[in-house]
Formats: C-alpha cells, structure tokens, sequence
C-alpha cells in the first residue's frame, strides 16, 4: 500500500526540487493520499512536511533519501491524526503562553536559531502554520499522557541508582525525572499503539 501512494507522489516531490524549475504549490494538483477514519492527509500536507523535516533536521533531499523520508512523514502524519483522536475527546488544549515556552524550548533543544528557520520557512514556501501545528500536538499530546499517566509513575531508589552510576553527572532529583520520563514514554508508545490497532487507515 505505501509503494502505491510514494510512487505518486515522488513523481511530485522531484518536480518541487529541481534547482531552476520553482512551480507554484497551488498550481499543483493536491490529492487525498490517506484517509485516517475520517480525516483526509493530502500530498499538500506530506510535502509541506516533508519540507519542514529536512528543514528542521538539516537534510538535503535527494534521489536517494527523498523515498525514505516520505515514508516516515507520512507515518508521522498518520500517529497526529491519530493522537488528535484521544486529544479532542479529553478536550486538551495548550494557552498562547505556554505553547510560545514549548516552541522557545524546541529551538534551544535543537539548537535552532529561530530568525533563520523563519527565513527558511518563507525562503521553501512553507507556512508557518505547519511549523505551529507540528508542535502545538506535540505539546498537547504530552499534556494528556501526563494528564492520564503522571500520577500512577514513580522511581525507586534501584532506579535512581543504577541510572546515577551509568550517569555520575546526574542529580538525584534528575535521575528520578528521567526514570518517570521513561514511564511516560513507554505509556504515550502503548496508548498509540493501541489506538493505531482501532484505526481505520486507507491509502489512496
């Protein structure tokens, strides 16, 4: 199923990345690609992402990576529809201050320098909405795992301990944040998964 979508859609993306040959976005015919139950993912959405990936993780596209990054756009594509699911039914939603802090974070955390990721932006036709939209559900997904999960976690003292010797630099309040961190991967990884399996995905 995923060779059917790729075939098509690299047909696109190669044309969008020939150096010297800039087509307009809007002159090109965006098609339904998948469907999760009822909301639609277009080539639209899977070349702005793919776009704002390599942005975001300084690759350059080429014959020979652009198969394998699509892929995993779109997978990435298909868990947001399917966090977002969970997220509206709990009604989570992040306020403008704190979803400024979390984007704040994220380019300090990459070391991003944020004027020339919008520069890039603008410079690769890529909204900023895509950017917003990447990372506000991210920010909400995290605030409904710890919504539903956080206050069943904790450390003991074997854990703090071993993760203290594999890692001397660690405080004691560090270590046991990074031991309950590692339970509200495993939880957000199992909750995921869970909903993935009750999907109905459809590749077009």
């Amino acid at each position: 199923m995923f060779i059917k979508i790729y075939k098509s859609l690299l047909v696109i993306l190669f044309i969008l990345l020939i150096p010297n040959s800039i087509i307009a976005e809007d002159k090109i015919e965006h098609k339904i690609a998948v469907l999760v139950n009822e909301d639609i993912i277009t080539s639209y959405d899977i070349i702005q992402r793919l776009k704002l990936t390599a942005i975001i993780q300084d690759i350059n596209l080429n014959a020979q990576n652009t198969q394998l990054m699509v892929n995993n756009v779109v997978d990435e594509l298909i868990r947001e529809k399917v966090k977002l699911i969970k997220i509206n039914e709990y009604e989570i939603k992040a306020e403008d201050d704190e979803y400024g802090q979390f984007e704040e974070n994220f380019f300090k955390r990459n070391k991003i320098n944020q004027d020339e990721m919008f520069s890039l932006l603008a410079e690769n036709k890529i909204n900023y909405q895509e950017l917003k939209e990447l990372l506000y559900n991210e920010l909400v997904w995290n605030k409904l795992i710890n919504g539903l999960f956080y206050r069943y976690a904790s450390a003991s003292d074997l854990e703090i301990s071993e993760l203290l010797n594999k890692n001397p630099g660690l405080s004691s309040e560090q270590a046991e944040n990074l031991v309950i961190q590692r339970q509200m991967d495993l939880q957000s990884s199992k909750l995921l998964r869970d909903m993935m399996n009750e999907a109905t995905i459809e590749y077009k």
